[in-house]
């Protein structure tokens, strides 16, 4: 093994943030591109520091014709490697887009480490997909929350974290690391489609951005995101509080109170109140209906929710009614 710069960073990394301690059981999944294949060497050359035990798992979405020669790919990898492997093919049905086989991809991870006794599931993605990801929900209308939503790690299930280790480190350093290394690449080609939003904004808008604004926007906005998700875990700590001192009987909160924090406070407070009650992620709109009941007349009220639901205003109280059963 030869120790390179991202050796080291990767090992400070681990280090500095605590991210994949000691000994632990580690599911890394790898698609065969040059993210995953960075990552998995990375962390067999990292082994003998850490003591950690490796398995790779390779997800299947059952998109491209290659796929199944893509998986057998891998698995010889994982065998070359020596490490267990743990192929999943996405069903038939599955919806061919992004939401739908992230949603899938995470679940199966999850019940695998759990079942199989993995504390982390280990992904590739960069500081390349964490600019994506923070355009993309940009262009959505996303707040903080979607901003920063590439974090270093998240609970996937009780007892498994899901851990993204790769994200100071860009695309263009993991493909460098790839040729040196002597990696053999497996090329996605739905990577090139361009009717997928993502590829779009990293074939067409991140080139433009570099271009035409600053040729190092892809650092300066992985940085953004690096700030907004101090930011957003602290005022999710301070959301916390906050609905701790409002919440009433059933689904009532209490106005009064909730009128004198800041607004930011008050609308996180009132997101989470209508996502306990609402069958779809609520909107903007559907949040600002609650702050403005906050210094509403009494008995004023909102029309019908998604579901069903509406709230309207009692004394100091807003209180949740439900008009209709949900479908």
């Amino acid at each position: 093994m030869t120790w390179t710069a991202l050796h080291a960073r990767l090992h400070r990394t681990l280090r500095h943030r605590q991210l994949l301690p000691k000994q632990q059981r580690l599911l890394v999944a790898v698609s065969g591109g040059q993210d995953s294949l960075c990552l998995v060497r990375l962390l067999l050359d990292l082994q003998p520091k850490w003591q950690w035990q490796l398995a790779i798992v390779h997800c299947n979405h059952g998109w491209r014709l290659d796929a199944p020669a893509n998986a057998a790919y891998v698995e010889q990898l994982a065998h070359d490697w020596q490490l267990p492997y743990y192929g999943i093919t996405a069903p038939e049905a599955l919806p061919r887009t992004e939401a739908a086989a992230r949603d899938w991809r995470y679940c199966e991870l999850a019940e695998i480490a759990a079942q199989q006794g993995y504390s982390h599931v280990v992904t590739g993605h960069t500081a390349s997909d964490r600019v994506e990801t923070l355009l993309y929900n940009l262009v959505r209308g996303s707040g903080a929350d979607g901003l920063q939503a590439l974090t270093w790690r998240r609970l996937l299930v009780p007892g498994v974290w899901l851990v993204r280790p790769l994200l100071d480190i860009t695309r263009s350093e993991t493909g460098q690391f790839c040729r040196e290394a002597h990696l053999q690449i497996w090329e996605d080609a739905t990577n090139q489609d361009s009717r997928y939003a993502r590829n779009r904004i990293r074939q067409e808008l991140i080139p433009y951005l570099q271009t035409h604004f600053n040729p190092q926007v892809e650092p300066a906005l992985a940085q953004t995101a690096e700030l907004l998700q101090a930011e957003v875990a602290y005022l999710e700590a301070m959301t916390n509080d906050w609905w701790q001192r409002v919440k009433g009987e059933g689904h009532t909160l209490n106005r009064s109170i909730l009128k004198t924090a800041p607004l930011a406070l008050q609308r996180r407070v009132l997101r989470n109140v209508l996502r306990s009650l609402l069958p779809t992620e609520p909107s903007f709109e559907h949040i600002e209906k609650l702050v403005n009941l906050l210094t509403a007349p009494n008995r004023s009220q909102t029309d019908p929710f998604p579901g069903g639901a509406i709230a309207l205003v009692e004394a100091e109280w807003i209180v949740f009614k439900q008009l209709t059963a949900q479908k």
